[in-house]
């Protein structure tokens, strides 16, 4: 379904925004070339609308008449517009809209098709204000909510490190230099050291004429900084390219973590993660357990069928692990090995719980091109508990041997440190 609405009257110009909102949006749009046609839309597909792009100027509604309207719905709007009148700017920006773009170089409609994607995004990124003037706080909350962001706000720094511990899904903080209890300074060393291992991402403010500021603050651990007051359109720009520097750094961590076949973790990021998650059980005293699986006689199926099917079936055997055992953490650990380990599971509850996954892979049909296999997975599980000294590399060394045992037993078997097969 599609979210957002494009209204223009320029045949050629609309085709150029096609051919942009193609490349750029994951649903196609909806086009209109004048008001009357943008209405009937808009009624017909209000629950859907995201936000609008908008030229000013149309044939039946010359003076922002569409704009107007649009804006009285709620619905968030992008001009586009030929005029780089100063006072219409102003104008426009006082009324509400979202953003003002000048029909310049194709890269303007590139922006502007961009920031509807932009506000649609908007409405799952939570941003702090740390701000002492409930006056200038509210201004800022006005632009960012103008943005779609979710705001919670902060009086003072200690009321925001306080916040950020019980939001963990912040992404962005905008805090000011001169507050009561914890300045911008002292917040910006506090989230940094509380919260190293966070994204986010934070914009110093400050009214204090004063050039050493902004440094003090980049040193201090900040992102960006603002002087107040500030353009809108300035502090726009720089709280959206802050949010998309945090989106492009979690999808290289993303691309890093994850095996690029099966989507899954992968063998490094399981290893660090694991070694936290063991040594946090063994703080607490809580059961954790290993297992490391594969499947059984996988090279048959290269041999036979190509490694195309062999790819397929790892794919399948990954989704039915991340449906299944997602709430532990899952990795693929070799070509066809996959690990598990599970925070809270004692061996006996880990070894019923991998025998329960044995008998769906059993059952299940594994599709590869003009045709199906059906396989087994033989697994071998360590628990925590047994080792003396407990260690992500000693856990895998006591599965393994179990997954070896069930290998030698004739597969399609679960092993652990029970010595008994499942």
């Amino acid at each position: 379904m599609a979210r957002f609405l494009i209204v223009e009257d320029s045949s050629v110009i609309l085709k150029v925004l096609k051919h942009v909102a193609r490349q750029t949006l994951e649903e196609e749009p909806w086009y209109a070339m004048n008001m009357a046609q943008a209405v009937e839309l808009y009624q017909a597909h209000r629950h859907q609308l995201v936000a609008a792009l908008v030229d000013l100027a149309l044939p039946d509604a010359p003076h922002g008449e569409l704009v107007d309207y649009l804006l009285q719905q709620g619905l968030p709007v992008v001009v586009l517009t030929g005029t780089s009148d100063g006072d219409v700017r102003d104008q426009l920006l006082k009324k509400g809209v979202a953003d003002y773009v000048i029909k310049e170089s194709r890269f303007s409609y590139q922006y502007a098709v961009q920031m509807l994607q932009r506000l649609e995004k908007n409405r799952s990124v939570e941003v702090l204000i740390a701000e002492d003037s409930s006056t200038y706080r509210h201004y800022v909350r006005q632009l960012l909510e103008l943005h779609q962001y979710r705001v919670h706000e902060a009086e003072n720094g200690a009321q925001a490190l306080e916040i950020l511990q019980q939001q963990p899904a912040i992404r962005l903080v905008i805090t000011d230099y001169h507050m009561p209890q914890l300045d911008g300074f002292e917040l910006v060393q506090a989230i940094r050291h509380r919260f190293e291992k966070r994204n986010i991402a934070i914009i110093g403010l400050s009214g204090q004429e004063d050039s050493a500021i902004s440094v003090k603050f980049i040193k201090n651990g900040a992102n960006d900084f603002l002087s107040k007051p500030f353009e809108q359109e300035e502090f726009v720009c720089r709280v959206t390219n802050n949010i998309e520097a945090l989106d492009s750094l979690e999808q290289l961590q993303w691309q890093a973590s994850r095996d690029y076949l099966t989507g899954l973790y992968n063998r490094r990021y399981f290893s660090e993660e694991g070694e936290t998650l063991l040594q946090r059980a063994v703080r607490e005293q809580q059961p954790l357990s290993l297992a490391v699986l594969d499947i059984d006689f996988f090279k048959n199926i290269n041999d036979e069928y190509g490694h195309q099917a062999g790819d397929m079936v790892l794919q399948q055997l990954a989704q039915l692990l991340e449906e299944t055992l997602g709430r532990f953490l899952v990795a693929r650990t070799g070509g066809e090995e996959f690990s598990v380990l599970l925070p809270g599971l004692d061996n006996d509850k880990a070894l019923s719980l991998l025998n329960g996954l044995r008998q769906n892979v059993e059952e299940r049909i594994f599709d590869i091109p003009d045709d199906f296999v059906r396989i087994s997975i033989s697994a071998g599980v360590a628990a925590s508990v047994a080792l003396p000294q407990p260690s992500l590399s000693a856990l895998f060394a006591r599965a393994d041997e179990h997954l070896y045992r069930a290998k030698e037993a004739g597969r399609n078997l679960v092993m652990g440190d029970d010595e008994d097969d499942e």
